[in-house]
């Protein structure tokens, strides 16, 4: 967005909010003041340790921001520039934005003085100071250490943004200059990363899951598979009873984006070989290209594809089938019939090798390691197969003892770790069978999928669906956690209606994660899951300092699910209160500098259906155009115009001539000097050079006879020449050439004199009022 020339982003209808500086004053603070850098609202690195800017320019400095211990981290907290009337509290609070009061806080408004999660400061003298409260120090500072977790008295910053904050205390509650806030993240959240910016309603980069479809096409659905080739989504289901008219046993094969049927395969051999109706119980992996081998009640191993119009398959001796896998071949499959695995062929049903445990039900195959995880919940045991030897090399204990609620068993293709659900627990066991994590959810582990794009697992947990029990609620969940460090990759979802009463859920994957398939086999549906990732800022603005009239571009980017809009915003108040710049809604905000506009502060936001997030304030310096790239061009021009109009007057009597001409500033560039008072009515010649700019040449006019030479005068890069005797100004010695320079638009130099101080030569050019501002203009050719 380009602003109309003239306009400055964020200035009030009725014009510009400050009034101008005067053009001498203006030019001696670009003197003083150049290269001095502008402090930043929030420093540009936002990790540890990080400083923000308040309204009323005080300085908050925190010593850790992100990677924190959710389970408690001590943290150093310093302040400077508060105010000396009004109390504050220091603490860890959920971050409500901007002008909206940071609560509720861990620890709360600590009014006894024992608190270690917030601290109470105080101006000097203050009633309360001593034992309740800690007073500032000179400037209004502070310096005091809190103990901050992840969650606690009503916060939880898992869930929402947190920051640590100042802010007023108990007894002005309502006075928002006090609010400073800087955002903080704990360890395995990615909200708060540096350039992340600052998350409003959610922490940036938040990821969750949202509802976007729901499939009622597939009976009651029992397993999923998102087939990685064909990418239609198979379903194993069973008769739903609501729906008495139609028997939805069998293979349903959807469309993964609408749930419309493509295929039904309701049928597959049984004890006999006759075709039968069938539930496909389980799903054990994909046929190349397309098409699934599952398992259908009591000990069928079938297969099919879409638009069969019946299964193939096989059915078994022996009990029935409780878990299905892949084989060590194309053509076998791994069976259990209670404690007994096999490894049989499909076409004949034949066992080719079988291994009798102490106990279990379920399993999972993990072939690239040539391991199999057996799972005995009655005896709480878990133990690996070889698949070579086929033969127990190990066993681990499951954690609660035995007789745990049976929940799932499966292997993470990536890390071979093992991920047994167990009760309302999910147990994670390293390769070699180690216990490594526990992760207790308030439902019962159910399923669990990976994601080896992304490194995440994803875990439903489901209703006990007994509302007699308190504990129930009919409301199952879905959860996602990084494989390596098990921390949340996710908000948890809340999936109402899924309990356990009608069967077990189960889950299917998208690879990276975007798409997540859950069945509800009590409600007879499954529900496709989007993922959303709230707006994360990838780059972020920098302050920038600016000469009037120049152009200059603010950039910002985020990146999120869906895609964030974005809009630029300002504020003439120091952060106290913002504004949006009309028509400013892309990337890059550009516009002409203006004087009216230094100190104006600049944020971008940006939005999605997830949440908002603000970049960090920058803070826009603006300086007079004074030298540099216009002040040689009408230093110049103007010493040509003016350097030496009109010779003076030679006063015989006392032998000196007078200074003819005032001395005028060349624009912004330098100060040219008058013509010399001249003998015999000769005119002296004075030459003006601005810095880097053209030179311009002024003749005096003829003087009236004097006894003795002119005085010179040469300031500003002007050059005089007197005859045998004059007085100079910022010039020469007697009798001979002042010669002054300027140079950067700035400092003063003399040759025959003393340097003086840029400071006192600035005041003195002012106070003498020989320093004039002239606005500059532009030149399209030589301008530096």
């Amino acid at each position: 967005m380009t602003s109309t020339p003239g306009t400055a982003p964020g200035t009030p209808p009725g014009g510009p909010s400050r009034l101008r500086r005067r053009a001498g004053t203006a030019a001696v603070a670009a003197l003083l003041l150049a290269g001095v850098p502008a402090g930043a609202a929030v420093s540009a690195d936002a990790g540890t340790p990080r400083t923000a800017t308040g309204p009323q320019g005080q300085k908050l400095t925190v010593s850790a921001t992100t990677g924190l211990d959710p389970a408690g981290q001590k943290i150093r907290v310093q302040g400077e520039g508060y105010g000396p009337t009004t109390g504050i509290y220091v603490a860890l609070c959920k971050d409500n934005g901007d002008n909206r009061v940071p609560s509720p806080c861990l620890g709360g408004a600590d009014m006894s003085g024992g608190s270690k999660t917030s601290q109470w400061i105080v101006p000097p003298g203050d009633p309360y100071e001593g034992d309740l409260a800690s007073a500032f120090g000179p400037g209004g500072t502070f310096d005091v250490e809190i103990e901050i977790t992840e969650k606690g008295d009503g916060l939880d910053c898992a869930e929402v943004a947190c920051s640590v904050v100042t802010r007023a205390d108990h007894r002005a509650a309502g006075n928002r200059t006090q609010d400073v806030r800087i955002p903080v993240a704990f360890a395995g959240q990615e909200p708060g990363e540096p350039g992340g910016g600052e998350g409003v309603d959610v922490p940036a980069g938040t990821v969750s899951y949202k509802s976007a479809a729901e499939f009622t096409t597939a009976g009651k659905p029992l397993d999923l598979l998102l087939h990685p080739d064909s990418k239609k989504l198979y379903v194993g289901a069973d008769n739903l009873p609501d729906t008495a008219d139609v028997d939805e046993r069998g293979l349903h094969v959807l469309n993964p984006e609408d749930g419309a049927s493509e295929s039904w395969i309701s049928q597959a051999p049984g004890s006999t070989g006759a075709l039968r109706a069938s539930a496909a119980a389980r799903i054990a992996g994909p046929l190349p290209g397309d098409g699934v081998v599952y398992n259908y009640p009591l000990r069928g191993v079938g297969s099919a594809k879409s638009g069969d119009e019946a299964a193939s398959g096989v059915w078994l001796a022996g009990s029935t089938i409780t878990d299905i896998a892949p084989g060590t071949t194309p053509d076998t499959v791994l069976v259990a019939q209670g404690a007994t695995l096999s490894e049989i062929e499909r076409a004949t049903g034949t066992a080719t090798r079988t291994l009798t445990l102490p106990g279990g039900t379920q399993f999972a195959a993990d072939p690239e390691r040539g391991a199999v995880w057996y799972t005995d919940f009655t005896a709480g045991k878990l133990h690996r197969v070889d698949l070579a030897s086929f033969t127990v090399t190990g066993s681990s204990d499951l954690p609660g003892g035995p007789g745990g609620m049976a929940g799932f068993t499966e292997t993470d293709p990536a890390t071979g770790a093992v991920w047994v659900g167990v009760d309302r627990s999910v147990l994670v066991f390293d390769a070699a069978g180690t216990l490594v994590k526990t992760l207790v959810g308030k439902d019962l582990a159910r399923d669990a999928a990976f994601d080896t794009a992304t490194g995440r697992a994803h875990v439903v947990w489901q209703d006990g669906g007994d509302l007699s029990d308190p504990a129930n609620d009919n409301n199952g969940t879905l959860t996602a956690y990084g494989t390596e460090d098990f921390a949340p990759a996710a908000k948890d979802l809340s999936l109402p209606g899924n309990h356990s009463q009608a069967g077990a859920a189960s889950l299917a994957v998208e690879p990276g994660g975007a798409t997540v398939f859950v069945t509800s086999p009590a409600e007879g549906k499954i529900t496709r899951l989007v993922r959303q990732v709230s707006p994360l800022v990838t780059h972020a603005p920098e302050d920038l300092t600016a000469k009037e009239g120049e152009e200059v571009a603010l950039t910002a980017e985020a990146e999120g699910t869906p895609e964030p809009t974005v809009r630029w915003q300002v504020s003439t108040d120091g952060a106290q209160t913002w504004q949006d710049v009309e028509g400013a809604t892309e990337p890059a905000l550009t516009f002409t500098a203006r004087t009216a506009q230094d100190g104006y502060r600049y944020r971008a936001e940006f939005r999605n259906d997830v949440g908002t997030t603000r970049t960090a304030a920058v803070t826009l310096t603006v300086t007079p155009a004074t030298g540099g790239d216009s002040g040689g061009d009408t230093g110049g021009d103007t010493g040509g115009d003016t350097g030496g109009d009109t010779g003076g007057t030679g006063d015989a009597s006392n032998g000196a001539g007078n200074t003819g001409g005032d001395g005028s500033t060349g624009g912004d560039g330098g100060t040219q000097s008058s013509g010399g008072s001249t003998t015999d009515g000769s005119g002296s010649t004075g030459t003006t050079t601005g810095d880097s700019g053209s030179t311009g040449t002024a003749t005096g006019d003829p003087g009236s006879t004097g006894t003795t030479g002119g005085s010179t005068a040469a300031a500003g890069g002007s050059t005089g020449t007197a005859g045998s005797s004059g007085s100079t100004v910022g010039g020469g010695v007697a009798g001979g050439t002042g010669t002054a320079a300027t140079s950067g638009g700035g400092s003063l130099a003399a040759t025959g004199a003393t340097v003086m101080s840029v400071t006192l030569a600035a005041a003195a050019l002012v106070g003498t009022g020989v320093l004039v501002h002239r606005r500059a203009r532009r030149r399209t050719e030589g301008a530096l």
